[in-house]
This record gives C-alpha cells, structure tokens and sequence, in this order.
C-alpha cells in the first residue's frame, strides 16, 4: 500500500519545496530548480537557475525580467511527464490565465496535485481546467470561505450596458485584463474598449500566442474625451488609484475582492479564483484521501470537512 509523505511538499522561506525531487514551486526567492504554476509575480519570480513552466508562463516571465538567462527555461507541454529526479511531473492546465498550470507529482505510487490559482468557471482566452484524480489535493485558499459566491462573469460584466457614459475599469494587467476585455467584445459589443500601456504588451503576447483575438485600441486622451460615451478604458490597479479625482467617468474594479468594489460606481464581482463552491466541487472532483491548503486560510475548510476527511495546512519544513 502506498503511503502519503506528509512531507512531501513543504513551506521554505524560498517557497513550497519538494526534497524527494529537489525542485521548488514558485519560488519567490532564486533556487537551482523552479517548477513555476504561473506568470503571476506572487508566483513567478527571477534569478533562478532552471525554470520548469509552459510556454505561455516562459513567454510572459521573459517580458517580465528580461534578466533572466535565455536558456533557463524548460518548457514543458501539458500532459507530457518529466522527471525531476525520482518525482515525475505533468502539467494539467488550470484555467487561471493563459499557460497556468497544476502541477500533478507522482513519486511512490502516490499523486500530489498542486493546484496553483485555479478557476472552474469557463474563459475563451486560456486553456480550460483540467480534472485528473489524486490522493493529495494541495489547492490554493484564497476565497475558501462560503460567504463568497462568484456571480456569473457575463451577467456581471453586463452591468456595463447600463450606463450612458464612458467608465474607468480597474484590472490586474495579466489575465484578468484579457478576460474583461474578451468578456466586454462578446457581451457588450457596442463598447469600445481602450488599454492602458501597462496592459498593452500582454494585451499583444495574447494575441499572438493565445486563444482568440481581442477587440481592442491602446488608450488615446482624444479618443476617450470625443465621440459616443461608450469607451471602457482598462487600467493597472496603481493607475485607478491615482484617478481619484477624474470626471465625467464611470469607476469599477473587476475583482472578487469585496473591498475593491468600496466608494466605485459599478460593482464588478469578476474573479479568476475558485469561491467555496467550486473548492467543494473541485474536492469532490479529484476525490482526494487528503487536501492541504496554501495562498489563504483553510481553517473553515478544515472545519467542514471534520472527521470525514483529512485537511490541514502545508507543513513548514
């Protein structure tokens, strides 16, 4: 019978460490070997020595620190095992943003799935999630709590229709920016959407390695100022912030986050995490013997799932 290593995978200052393979998972410190999840800088980071992500994360990591070596990285493709050292590794896709990646690890006859940031909720510009059994389920947190429910995104985003006038959207600028604007071009075609220059480079990797066009211009101050009140102009959360004091605009922020919808004129509840629900149904999904939680707190989690099934933090080494 196999037997499941409670520490298999463990909390390191570095990040998430696997000894039995000798490899990290996004790391936020250099290490000699980074499995990376994703292009999001809470979980890609630079000045490692080998990178291990798809080719979306290698894409968007090169733009992002363009220090990096040239041949750090080791692209790999979803659902095409490597071995690092005795463990072996597949990436699963996990519909979070383009080229995000669960990291399944078999070692022993036993399967870890490390789910990254994740969403079941459906995204035409990434790779939907991908479900395959396993005995650990080490899954992300961050909205594990069955106060948060997720609204549909296209009833969500169709709030946008309802004013007549041009509106200030903030979002983060990898990922969630392409999906809002994929969202507004199929659900509110008659808006003109305008991207800040922060958003606009992965706006183009988008277009050039993803799934489907986007509709979209690089943000003009004639533009947004003449013309039909129909412009939705996406910017970074730094910049929305400094736009305080802008008129003649609508405010909205597209996050699952309650207090970034505070003093803004539209709430937009549009997330690319998983709320309790879908942690509940992904758990039923995978069918674990365990599930460990990271990026939140699990304490209600683990309180759900009391004496019937195993849940507890990642351990710290």
């Amino acid at each position: 019978m196999s037997i499941i290593l409670a520490d298999f995978l463990v909390r390191k200052p570095e990040g998430y460490y696997c000894r039995y393979g000798d490899f990290y998972i996004d790391a936020s410190a250099p290490v000699v070997h980074n499995v990376v999840s994703h292009a999001h800088g809470d979980h890609a980071s630079s000045g490692h020595e080998y990178v291990y992500s798809t080719h979306a994360t290698a894409l968007f990591m090169a733009y992002r620190y363009k220090q990096n070596r040239k041949d750090a990285h080791q692209i790999k493709l979803f659902n095409s095992p490597f071995n690092m050292g005795p463990v072996e590794v597949t990436f699963l896709p996990a519909g979070h943003i383009l080229g995000s990646a669960q990291i399944l690890m078999e070692y022993k006859g036993v399967r870890y799935l490390y789910t990254g940031d994740y969403k079941l909720q459906p995204d035409a510009t990434c790779e939907a999630l991908e479900v395959q059994q396993a005995d650990v389920l080490i899954t992300e947190s961050t909205f594990a709590d069955p106060e948060i429910c997720h609204p549909d995104p296209a009833e969500e985003i169709r709030k946008l229709d309802g004013h007549a006038s041009n509106i200030l959207l903030g979002t983060y600028v990898l990922g969630k920016a392409q999906r809002v604007t994929d969202l507004i071009n199929t659900y509110c075609p008659e808006r003109k959407v305008l991207v800040h220059n922060g958003i606009l480079p992965y706006h183009r990797l988008y277009d050039q390695y993803g799934l489907k066009k986007l509709k979209y211009e690089p943000y003009n101050r004639k533009e947004m100022k003449q013309g039909d009140q129909n412009k939705v102009y996406l910017v970074p959360p730094m910049t929305f912030n400094s736009y305080f004091r802008a008129t003649k605009v609508l405010r909205a922020f597209a996050s699952g986050w309650k207090r970034l919808q505070a003093q803004n004129d539209i709430e937009l509840y549009i997330s690319d995490h998983v709320d309790w629900k879908d942690i509940l149904q992904y758990i039923n999904m995978v069918d674990p013997k365990e599930v460990w939680t990271l990026h939140g707190d699990g304490r209600i989690l683990k309180s759900y799932f009391e004496e019937k099934l195993i849940v507890r933090d990642v351990i710290f080494a």
